[in-house]
């Protein structure tokens, strides 16, 4: 790989911007999610209340996946992005509030449930325009021969924010409480507000301002259905992250099973991460090239083989190695498929292509969510879990003999110029 400049995008002042506004957000989004699943699950000793979590979000950001994407590529990306940043801030606030509600016992159980319900459906309709407009904007600050390696270190900073956010989350939970945990989310917030605004306004490069909603959605579907590589990636992450939803299950393992508390479960939450960040750090020095259907294969197998392992496993640190393979083995098929996207997507139609990409494998860990915690209700947590798992080797194996195309998938930068 001799000539790769693994830092090639770090060059660009407002891509390291971007890149600690990134990891500002998702910090804190990722914090207030393990937060509010700590605290539902305490209240209510039910891990189908952890699977209604993933619901209520999914519902907003699929119904408006798609209209997002439409409303992105038609409008400025810098200034779309704070407006979201805002109104996410707007949010954390709300369960900062609601937090008083859990110490002084004024609300009942029920009440409680149904505002944080409330807040996280909010939430779900900013993500729909999240990914959309940060995928635009990376496309708008580097140079195409970049995207690759801007692409790595976007998901790296994604990655880290993740492991982060879960570890400091359940450390904060036992040393200072629900309440002021949710103060440094929004503390967080802000600081990547304040960085937003020191990036300059973008063009808009669509030339079809004003098209109509409906050709809009007909032109990104149809491109992103006639474009092989890019359905073949985003089917199989898609049911991977469907049915290998067993992060969603972590405070169940960690109160009942595992009994390691809050701390054990802020690590139990990081451990995927720390596996994918450091495949991030990795391809961004060897990028995958040759051979990546196969790989990307391989390495959905191998996390169907980890999740069942978790399922297996009541040994704490035994846990964690399985929590640790599916972060590595997962990184891999995230990089393929972000490295396809955006080599692959034209300028014009990013936000309605990253919204297609949203609805098949960001929604899908909410609706996993959902599924591990219908299962886990129906067949208890660990057969749930072992279940899970299973499927996606089943889905590996079946992609792997119906589409010998796939397997033969190369991601070579010259070819996608």
């Amino acid at each position: 790989m001799k000539g790769i400049d693994p830092y090639s995008s770090l060059r660009f002042k407002e891509f390291k911007i971007f890149l600690l506004l990134r990891f500002f957000l998702v910090l804190g989004w990722s914090m207030q999610f393990i937060i509010i699943e700590w605290k539902v699950y305490s209240l209510t000793k039910d891990p189908f209340s952890l699977g209604i979590i993933g619901l209520v979000e999914i519902i907003p950001a699929l119904s408006i996946a798609l209209f997002a994407g439409h409303i992105v590529d038609q409008k400025e990306k810098r200034n779309l992005l704070l407006w979201i940043i805002f109104l996410f801030s707007i949010v954390s606030f709300g369960f900062f509030l609601l937090s008083s509600a859990f110490i002084s016992n004024s609300w009942s159980q029920n009440h409680i449930l149904f505002s944080i319900y409330g807040l996280v459906f909010l939430g779900g309709l900013l993500r729909a325009f999240f990914g959309p407009t940060i995928f635009s904007l990376i496309a708008l600050i580097v140079p195409k021969k970049d995207y690759p390696n801007a692409a790595t270190w976007s998901s790296s900073t994604w990655q880290m924010a993740s492991i982060l956010g879960p570890a400091i989350a359940g450390f904060t939970i036992n040393w200072i409480g629900v309440h002021q945990s949710l103060f440094i989310v929004i503390t967080l917030t802000i600081l990547s507000f304040l960085l937003g605004i020191a990036i300059e306004r973008k063009p808009v490069l669509n030339p079809k301002i004003g098209e109509s909603i409906i050709n809009s959605l007909k032109e990104g579907l149809h491109f992103v259905f006639k474009t092989k590589a890019i359905l073949g990636a985003l089917s199989l992450d898609m049911v991977a992250v469907l049915f290998g939803g067993a992060v969603a299950l972590l405070p169940v393992f960690a109160q009942d099973i595992l009994k390691v508390g809050s701390e054990g479960f802020g690590l139990l939450r990081a451990a995927p991460a720390i596996g994918a960040f450091l495949t991030m750090v990795i391809t961004a020095y060897k990028p995958i090239s040759k051979n990546a259907g196969k790989k990307l294969l391989i390495a959905v197998f191998g996390f169907g083989l980890s999740i069942i392992l978790f399922g297996l496993s009541n040994i704490f640190w035994i846990s964690l190695l399985a929590l640790f393979i599916s972060g590595l083995t997962d990184g891999f098929s995230m990089v393929i498929r972000q490295t396809i996207l955006q080599l692959k997507t034209p300028d014009n139609m990013r936000g309605r292509v990253a919204s297609v990409n949203s609805m098949f494998v960001g929604s899908s860990n909410e609706l996993g969510a959902f599924e591990s915690g219908f299962t886990a209700k129906l067949m208890g947590t660990v057969p749930a879990v072992i279940f899970g798992g299973t499927m996606t080797l089943i889905t590996v194996v079946t992609t792997s003999l119906c589409s010998p195309s796939f397997r033969k998938l190369d991601l070579k930068v010259e070819e996608f110029k």
